[in-house]
Formats: structure tokens, sequence, C-alpha cells
């Protein structure tokens, strides 16, 4: 494997953490609460530091900053380890010369001295009869158990199991993993897929060891380190082993070499916090001009993810770097002052990498502090302005690009509007269409971006694509039209069914009048119905018969799409009148179909069909012309055509068509208005003959011929005579009233009327001799009822019935006789109308008396 190197120089130094020198919150002093103590070894978690010491004391420093301590050893703590999981202390010194003790200490629990309870007690051997002192220790957490990797100063590696369990003195519970000629120089554990993965360095080489049923050991590389300048990255780096050298830093996976980071000086010291890698380097040239011949330590923090110095601080002699309580702390100087290195807010970040313009790396690390979006759009416009103010705009594009769903397209769309910019534009409204959120006029501008550049290659791309539309379909066909991209416009309207664009594109752009009737063809019933309605006029005018023939179709229920099964749908044909205004030809045509296919057609129908067949071309010779007036009579005629009587009789006359008018006149039974038809036109014999056809529905209409007549100069004895037999025949005009109205006649003679005049005279006499009889008959009667008037007054009346002339019984008392002879029961009288008067009697007066009443 080759391992990649990272060259060093390059990376730049952002400052995103504060240092500070801890201090006394009481009384606000530097903090000495570690002086006098002889640091030999540091460990921190659960809430504390802590510190062992060259006396074999531990010491504890807790957050409110004050110091506690117990004797662990009667000599020196040369390790420790606090666990993350459990509040347990692993410790590892020396009590006498037998060899070095681990000491499991309990922190939970604490004796009255104040002393941890010490759960576990382990000499530790490497194997060897001579005692070999510990150069490192690590411990591994998991659920099931926690194990303790030892390694020795003769390159031996040991593992111990259940380090935490309570098992006093007992020795057997650890193996020998490693065996090698050079000491142990670091230990790390790291998680694997099948158990724990622990890697070895020595001064000269790495390993790695997968633990489990069958230990697997992996040699990684010939390069080792001193103490110190080994240790496990976070997930970040998926937990390489990290190794520091005088050259460089070198990361290590389970089965290969990681890449290889060139950070030159000479290393003390390898922490990882974090994402951050914490590297201490011994400042030699620091050692030469200072007085006093004190070393200077320099603590760089790097962001090896981003390739960046967080941090670079320089430190008095470094005796240990812990973190703890959300921080870094830095030990150093033989007085161990306590420095605190904080990380930066995010916000601090950003703001200094803004100064700096490094917005990649704004980027980056507002990805890995997890900012929300609305955080990481900001930063992508910033960026964007940045490379827009430097004239970069290929690179501003992309990064305007990336803010697309949060920053209102306007803001980026003004600053391309430039004729030289407009290839960016179109990257960015394409980005803007492919994550559906183009409004119209996005979709209008990028399809002129597309004319404009002449890139028919991506217009066709983008409107012929198979998949799911993200443009508002109708404001791409409009700018393909006004672009004269009709192909790609007609394209479109049929796809997604925009019939009325496809067809207004063929017949007013392309002028293809028969594509578009084949096109209206094939639509539904409804679509049809619309579009002809639309565009019929012009269809008409360009191809008169086929579109004739689509309508008679459509308006006959024979279209073969659309509707419901069963169902017959049918266009109204007088709401296609007007666009034959052109073509009357054609429309009669169709009128024609539709009255004889469609009886029951509309008056529009009928009233349009009448008036086209009335109307006369000057080119129509005399032969057309009475064809056209014969189907127009038969029209009239018609039982089932229901057209307009007076709009009918209106065309009639505008069209000086006699037939049709007299027609309508008898139709509408207007005798009078057929009369007076004759009398214009002076037809004698039409007058008679009309008058003689008429008089049982109006006999007045003698009176009117009479009156024409008199008014003739013309030889009209024989029509006189005859229209005066006739009123003198139904009595229909007084005599004195015919006379007064032939006296206007100056070729009427007295012999003309003399018959009339004889027969009247004649009828007169005949009524008075009448009238004289009736006169004298009813004195007669007169003379006869004063008689018998005064026959009752004067003489007494017997009455002598035997029966009830009301019910035929025989006559009993109590009865009612009247003068007139009839008598009755008097029961049955109350039963009559009236008890005053005759039943039988009654009826007869009755008549009597109205007879009277209108003779006076």
């Amino acid at each position: 494997a080759i391992m990649a190197t990272m060259a060093y120089p390059k990376w730049r130094n952002y400052g995103f953490f504060d240092k500070e020198l801890v201090k006394n919150p009481e009384d606000d002093q530097v903090l000495d609460v570690l002086k006098g103590i002889n640091i030999t070894v540091s460990s921190s978690g659960r809430g504390h530091m802590v510190f062992g010491d060259a006396d074999g004391f531990v010491h504890f420093l807790h957050r409110d900053l004050h110091v506690s301590k117990f004797m662990a050893y009667q000599c020196r703590v040369s390790h420790l380890a606090q666990l993350k999981q459990h509040n347990v202390l692993i410790s590892v010194g020396d009590d006498d010369e037998s060899g070095p003790i681990v000491k499991v200490w309990n922190c939970d629990k604490w004796d009255r001295s104040g002393n941890p309870h010490c759960i576990r007690l382990l000499p530790l051997s490497p194997g060897t009869r001579t005692v070999q002192p510990v150069s490192v220790i690590a411990v591994h957490e998991a659920d099931h158990t926690t194990q303790l990797a030892v390694g020795y100063c003769n390159g031996t590696v040991a593992v111990i199991k259940d380090i935490i369990k309570e098992r006093m003195f007992r020795t057997n519970q650890q193996h020998a993993l490693h065996q090698d000629r050079d000491p142990i120089t670091g230990l790390a554990f790291a998680p694997g897929k099948i158990g724990p993965i622990l890697y070895v360095a020595t001064s000269n080489a790495v390993f790695s060891y997968q633990l489990g049923p069958n230990v697997h050991r992996e040699s990684l590389g010939q390069l080792g380190c001193e103490v110190g300048c080994a240790t496990v990255s976070d997930q970040s780096q998926d937990f390489q082993f990290v190794v520091g050298r005088k050259e460089a830093v070198y990361f290590y996976q389970r089965e290969d070499k990681g890449p290889c980071f060139v950070f030159e000086g000479e290393k003390t010291l390898i922490h990882w916090f974090r994402s951050f890698l914490v590297v201490v380097f011994r400042d030699t040239r620091a050692v030469k001009s200072t007085t006093g011949g004190k070393s200077v330590c320099n603590v760089n923090i790097y962001d090896i993810q981003n390739k960046y110095i967080a941090s670079a601080s320089p430190f008095p002699d470094v005796r240990a770097v812990l973190a703890e309580w959300g921080a870094l702390y830095v030990v150093s100087g033989s007085d161990h002052k306590l420095y605190r290195l904080e990380e930066k807010s995010t916000a601090s970040k950003l703001d200094i990498l803004f100064r700096k313009n490094q917005y990649e790396m704004a980027i980056n690390l507002a990805r890995n502090q997890r900012c929300d979006m609305d955080g990481l759009v900001d930063i992508f416009r910033q960026y964007g302005d940045h490379l827009y103010s430097k004239g970069d705009y290929d690179g501003a594009i992309k990064q305007y690009v990336r803010t697309i769903g949060r920053l209102e397209p306007s803001y980026v769309i003004r600053r391309f509007l430039d004729a030289q910019r407009i290839h960016n534009l179109t990257t960015y409204l394409e980005e803007l269409h492919a994550k559906n959120l183009a409004n119209t006029d996005h979709t209008t501008l990028l399809l002129n971006c597309y004319t404009k550049l002449k890139a028919v290659h991506k217009l066709k791309q983008f409107i012929q694509t198979d998949r799911e539309l993200n443009f508002d379909v109708e404001t791409a066909i409009k700018v393909c039209r006004q672009a004269s991209y009709f192909d790609h416009a007609l394209h479109l309207a049929k796809k997604y069914k925009q019939h009325e664009w496809f067809l207004k594109i063929q017949i007013e752009d392309r002028r293809v009048y028969m594509e578009a009737l084949d096109y209206i063809g094939r639509l539904d019933f409804l679509d049809a119905e619309f579009n002809l309605k639309k565009y019929g006029k012009d269809l008409v005018n360009e191809k008169p018969d086929a579109t004739t023939e689509l309508l008679k179709l459509l308006c006959t229920g024979k279209w073969p799409r659309g509707g419901l099964p069963g169902e017959e749908m049918r266009a109204q044909p007088e709401e296609f009148v007007h666009i034959f205004v052109q073509r009357k030809e054609q429309l009669l045509h169709f009128l024609e179909h539709m009255v004889q296919y469609q009886p029951n057609s509309s008056k529009l129908v009928y009233n349009t069909l009448l008036e086209l067949y009335l109307h006369h071309d000057k080119d129509e010779t005399t032969v057309e012309q009475q064809q056209r007036e014969d189907k127009a009579l038969d029209l009239l005629r018609s039982p089932d055509a229901d057209f307009d009587i007076d709009h009918a009789l209106v065309l009639a006359q505008m069209h000086n068509f006699r037939a049709g008018v007299l027609h309508l006149y008898e139709r509408a039974r207007l005798y009078h208005q057929i009369l007076q038809y004759h009398m214009e036109h002076n037809d004698y014999s039409l007058v008679m003959e009309t008058c003689n056809s008429h008089e049982l529905r109006d006999p007045n209409l003698w009176v009117q011929a009479l009156a024409y007549f008199a008014g003739k100069e013309d030889d009209c004895r024989e029509q006189i005579a005859e229209v005066l037999t006739h009123i003198e025949k139904r009595k229909l005009l007084p005599p004195l009233m015919v006379i007064q109205t032939l006296a206007r006649n100056s070729t009427c003679t007295l012999a003309v009327v003399k018959d009339y005049v004889s027969k009247c005279l004649q009828r007169e006499n005949e009524q008075i001799a009448e009238d004289e009889r009736m006169i004298k008959e009813y004195r007669e009667n007169t003379e006869k009822m004063r008689g018998q008037i005064e026959l009752m007054r004067t003489t007494a009346k017997v009455f002598q019935p035997t029966k009830c002339h009301y019910c035929t019984n025989p006559i009993e008392l109590p009865a009612v006789h009247f003068l007139c002879g009839h008598s009755y029961h008097q029961n049955c009288l109350e039963a009559a109308e009236s008890e005053s008067e005759c039943p039988l009697c009654a009826e007869k007066n009755r008549l009597v008396s109205v007879g009277f009443w209108h003779s006076c």
C-alpha cells in the first residue's frame, strides 16, 4: 500500500481556540493548586482531572478547581486511566521493588480516611523472572467486559480481561499478546466489526490485533514512535491509529496504512480532542534563544478533515494535555500552571473565515457543525457574491445554484441578465427547473436564453424529455412560438394535450389547414366542439368542404370520440352558422343536411336555410333561382319546419317571393292580407277566388272586395255584381252603405245594382208584412187574456182535481190550487222552486215575460 502524503505548509492557521490562563475564582489570581506536585502521569474524565505524582499520591482537580488526594502507592504512580462509562480509576504504580501493581479504584465509594475503595489489586509481570517496567497502558470499555492492555519496556504486551471486577490478588488473568525486541511506546483500542482492535506501536514498528476468539495480527509498518506520541482518532476519521514522528504524523487502519501529514518537528505528545488532532512540539530554537535553558513547546491543533490549523500556541514546558469540561487544558511550566484552550463558537469561526474570504472552509465547517440549511445557504450566497465581485461568474453561479430553494431566485437572476452572462443564467435556470422550483417567468426566461443562444439541442432536450414536466407547458409553448420554433411548440402542445395552442400554431402560423382538421378529427367531442367554434371560420374559408363534413359529424351525433357509452352527444348547429359568413354554399349544404337528419332543428336553422334559398346571386340562372324558390316553398309547407312565421314573411316580402308570402298569409290566417296582396297586383280573378275560398272563415272579405272594385275605374260590373250577391245573401252591409260605396265608381250604372236593390226592397217588404201579421196576432192574444183576467176577478173558480199534478197521486188535503187549473199537495209544492207560482206554468210565464221586455 502507498501512504498518501499531505504537505503541511499550505495549511492556514485560523485561531479557532481562545487561550486563557486559568485563575482561582475566589481571588482572581493564577490557579496554583497544582504547584509543588511532582506530576508523573495524568488522565481525565467523569468531571475531574486526575494527576499522579512521584510520591504515590493521586490528585483530583474538580470542576470548582479545588484539589483532593489520596495515597495510592508507597513509591510512585506511573500510569492512570479514568474510565468514561464507569466512575472507576485504574492506576499502575510501585509499592516496593517487587514490580508494578495495577490497582482498580471505585470512585463512588470512599472510606472514612478519604480513600476510594480498591476493588482489584493485580501485580504485573511480563512472564520473565526480572522485573520489567510498564511503558504504556490502554483501556477498552464495553457493555460486557472491560479490558486493560499493558505494554512493557521489554516489548511485551499483555491483555487483562474483566479488569474492573473484584478479584483481589489474582495474577493469572493476564496473557501475553505481543512479543518484540523493541519497547512498547503506544497502545490504543478501536472498535471493530467482530471485536475490539488493539493497535501496538514500538519504537520501530506498528501492529494491529483483531481481538476475539481468534486473534489476528497485522504488521502495518516499520515506523515507530516515542512514548506519548500515539493515540486513536474518533469516528470522523474512522478510529484510525495516529503515530507522531519527527518528520510527520502517520495514520493507520486495521489492515493498511492511511494518510500521512508532514508536520515537521520534535513531537512530545499527541492527543485527540473532538475532531481535532493535538500535537505538542518541542521548540528547539526557543531553547537556544532563551536564558536559563528552559524548553518551550508549541501546542498545535489540526483539523485533519478540512486541512487547516485550528490553533497554534506556545507554552513553557508542557507536562500534560487533558480534555475535560468541554475544553482542552494544558499543564505547563515548573509551577504547573493550567491553561484553557476553548473552541470558539461556530458563529465566531464563520466570522473569521468570512473576513479571510475562506468560504469553502466556512462551508465545510458549517456542515461539520451540522448547521441548519438556512445558515449554509447564507454562506453559499456570500461565497457567490465574493466570486461575482472578482469576476468569476462561472464559480459564482455554482454557489448560487446551491442556494436554490432558500434564496429568492430574482436575487441571482438580476445579476446575470447581461447578454454576456446569459450562459451562466441558463445554468441557474436549468437547476431551478430540475428542482421543480421554477415558475412561469423562469420558464419563459430559460427558453428565451435557449433561443438567444441558439441552443436547439438543449431546447429540444428540455421540452421533449420523457420525465415528468417541471415547468409550465403553456409558457413554454408561447416562448417557442414567439421564437418561431414551431416544431418544438407543436410537440409540447400535442404531448400535453394543449389542443388550442396546437391548432393556433397550425392555422395562424404554419397555415396547414388539413393537418389542423385531421387533428380536430382525433379529439374528443367537447374539445373538437370548442376548437371548431374558435377556428371554424378560418377552416371553412380555406377548406370549406372538409370542414363542413366535420361539422356534419359533430352536429348529428356521429362523432367517434367522447361521451359516455350509449350516450349520443350532438353540437348545436346554430352555434356554427356564423363561421360560414363567406361560404354560403357550404352553409346551405350543412343546413340542408341538418334539417334532413334532425327535423326538429331550431328556428334559427330553418330561418337561415330559408334565407339562403331566397338569396339570389347575380350569376344564377332563372332555372337555378326557380329551383331554390321551389325548395323554399317546400320548406314553408313542411309540417316539421319550425321557422319563425314573422321572420319568414319578412324574408319572402324582401325577396318578392309571391308564393311564399301567400302561403305564409294563409298559414297565419291573414286572409285580408292575402286579399290585399292580390288587390295590390290587380288580379281580379284571384281577388274573387280568395273571397270565395275564405268567405266561411271571414265573410267580411266581400266588403273589402266591394270597396276595392268600387275604387276601380275599370269595367268591374261583373265582379261587383257577384260581390253584391254575396253581400246581400249574407246581409253584410246595409243597402244604403252599399249604394254610397258604389257611388264613387263612375263606371257603375244603375243596371249593376238594379237586381241588388230589387232584392233588398222585396226582402224588406216581406219583412214589413211579417211584422204586421205578428202585431195583429199579439193584439188578439192580449184581448183574450184581458177577458180571462176579468172573468177571474168577477166569477168564482171551482177546483175539482182528482190528482196532484206534481206527484200524480190522488189529491188530499192540505192542497194548493192555482187559477191556471193545476193543483198540488202542499208537501209537493214545498219541494218546488217557488210556492207562489205554478211549477208547470212558471217556465212558460217566464218566456212570455222575457219576450215582453225585449219587445219593449
